[in-house]
């Protein structure tokens, strides 16, 4: 439990936004007060250096950040942001969102297409038949996202090994 709540401390502040000098507690800036500096937290100032970890620097370099994305959401027939996935699927989803590149998935009848007007992550106004600008696509034969060999009007006639959605 407590190696979890480490690494959830260290991914937050590796992945916090640009690198900041803030001291937290008391308005002095001395005694228990935590510094952080870029992606390391140090220990409070004026330690003895035994015990707790006083003087010593983490650092969270080897903590990944997570990408965001915007994927294909099989049971609602929509896209959502994807803020964590793996193995070609998408396990949490965030809200509503359109490819970058307009180019979406179809449903209705197993294409991708380019959609030329977009509403919460879903599209009211197909277009012609596109592949993702990333070549990673939705197969609907087992629900998972693949890297696509050979495309073909929308539709992938050979897929690979998956990919990030």
């Amino acid at each position: 439990m407590l190696r979890a709540a480490v690494i959830l401390v260290l991914g937050l502040v590796a992945c916090s936004h640009p690198p900041s000098r803030t001291t937290t507690g008391g308005s002095t800036g001395t005694g228990s007060n935590a510094v952080t500096d870029g992606g390391r937290i140090k220990a409070p100032p004026g330690g003895t250096g035994t015990g707790g970890g006083a003087g010593g620097t983490l650092t969270a370099k080897d903590v990944g950040c997570p990408s965001p994305s915007c994927a294909f959401h099989a049971g609602l027939g929509a896209y959502y942001t994807c803020t964590n996935g793996g193995g070609g699927s998408c396990f949490h989803f965030g809200p509503a969102c359109t490819p970058v590149d307009g180019c979406m998935y179809d449903p209705a009848d197993r294409t991708y297409k380019q959609c030329g007007k977009p509403s919460e992550g879903r599209c009211e106004q197909w277009g012609k038949a596109c592949a993702p600008a990333n070549g990673c696509m939705y197969s609907p034969l087992d629900g998972y996202h693949h890297r696509c060999e050979d495309v073909s009007g929308g539709t992938c006639r050979k897929y690979g090994a998956y990919c990030a959605p």
